[in-house]
């Protein structure tokens, strides 16, 4: 506005003076308002989501600034109860785009397309774990980068199945696990159990999301692009799938429709009241505030059986992604890249990503002993062992998986419908779906 104001102005001298003045200000302060660059200075302009780990990855960024003087990073986060992926909208549609920003699956592939910067070269796209790109891989390019890993299973309690007479490495399948849950069954009394297990149904995301997914992955390989492109779904493993749900309802505590996720984690699992639960790693922190002692030492995971697929292998997927947005000054996508690369493959990156944000490292080359909790620790193994499962829920038609699967297998709990008739019913919302 000053610019403007002197050159409408007639005093010449004056419009000489704020052309040095501003000439000096652009080099101290170069490219801080607009995510550019200038020079040799170059400013990354960050808009992420994660909120559990802001103030760590501020100090991370001042770490980076410190050992790379022409770099000033500015960062951004909106989560928790705020939309983001609205936010991000509006980012963009202010003018004020970011060098770095997060993205989800396929969709957001597709959506943003035009401001995914190439990073197949990076070093943390080569260091990626098998399967943590897919969701953001496009005609043989990769458009994001990992955040991390999450993973579930079947947690157990280790010193209960040790009173059982239980060992774990003895489950290797569907029927050795029916077999361990009899025992547990029999015994309960003795330990002190209410049941076995504590399966949520109440939680159609536990259901529909996470159980259903360990046996629709392998219909497409465990690819959430296969999933998202995909007009129809099969149901090729429906009866194991059938007979998993079957497993965990008749050995829970009742009613599953009525439970959830509070009352199995918290007030089951965690005071021992239950042996097994289908969890993910997410829940250690809600374990640690009621035993802390249990949380650190006696929980494990145990595999979700697919027979005739996989029968040692938990789901494990990426939540979130960095992207670099294309449409920035070459230098700024470059540096941007580059920081990307030491965070996730530098040795300095490797400790803060584990010690710091306490995440599961979706890339090879970490010490698992150094991660922090047993369940984040088991995730980790199991990806790099490559016992892995797809995780494809992300590929699903919007709102299916809860909407028109967890409920479905609600109503199949309350005997409302068969397991035939929920199946049917979803295979034609699925079409549906794709059809709009």
């Amino acid at each position: 506005m000053g610019k403007k104001k002197f050159f409408l102005g007639l005093f010449s001298i004056l419009f000489l003076v704020s052309v040095v003045l501003t000439g000096c200000s652009s080099s101290d302060d170069a490219g801080s308002g607009d995510g550019g660059s200038d020079g040799d200075k170059v400013t990354l302009d960050v808009f992420q989501f994660k909120v559990e780990f802001k103030d760590q990855f501020e100090d991370v960024a001042k770490q980076y600034e410190e050992a790379n003087p022409g770099v000033k990073i500015n960062i951004q986060t909106v989560g928790g109860g705020e939309d983001y992926g609205a936010a991000l909208r509006s980012k963009f549609a202010s003018g004020d785009e970011p060098a770095i920003f997060n993205i989800g699956g396929p969709t957001d592939v597709i959506d943003w397309e035009d401001n995914l910067a190439d990073l197949t070269n990076t070093k943390a796209a080569g260091a990626a774990l098998e399967g943590t790109l897919d969701g953001v891989t496009k005609d043989g390019k990769v458009l994001g980068l990992p955040f991390n890993q999450e993973g579930y299973g079947l947690i157990y309690n280790t010193e209960i199945f040790e009173k059982a007479g239980i060992n774990p490495d003895d489950i290797k399948d569907m029927a050795s696990l029916e077999a361990a849950v009899k025992t547990l069954d029999e015994k309960k009394g003795d330990l002190d159990l209410d049941a076995v297990f504590a399966l949520p149904a109440k939680e159609t995301w536990v259901t529909g999301q996470h159980l259903a997914n360990a046996f629709i992955s392998p219909e497409f390989d465990g690819n959430v692009t296969k999933a998202f492109e995909s007009k129809t779904i099969g149901f090729e493993y429906s009866d194991a799938m059938k007979a998993f749900v079957d497993l965990q309802n008749k050995y829970s505590v009742q009613p599953t429709v009525s439970l959830d996720y509070s009352q199995q984690v918290e007030e089951l699992f965690s005071t021992g009241k239950v042996a097994i639960i289908q969890q993910g790693n997410w829940v250690y922190g809600s374990i640690a505030g009621i035993d802390e002692e249990l949380a650190n030492s006696k929980v494990d995971f145990l595999p979700i059986p697919v027979p005739g697929y996989k029968e040692d292998s938990i789901p494990v997927g990426v939540p979130m992604y960095w992207a670099v947005n294309s449409q920035k000054d070459k230098k700024v996508v470059e540096e941007a890249s580059k920081f990307l690369d030491w965070l996730y493959t530098s040795d300095e990156g490797k400790e803060v990503v584990i010690n710091d944000f306490k995440f599961v490292p979706a890339y090879e080359g970490y010490d698992a002993s150094k991660i922090s909790d047993p369940l984040s620790k088991a995730v980790y193994e199991y990806s790099e062992a490559g016992k892995t499962i797809g995780w494809t829920f992300s590929g699903y038609p919007l709102n299916w998986a809860q909407n028109v699967l967890g409920a479905n297998i609600q109503k199949y709990l309350l005997e409302e419908a068969s397991w035939d008739d929920i199946i049917n019913d979803s295979k034609k919302q699925w079409e549906e779906a794709r059809a709009e």
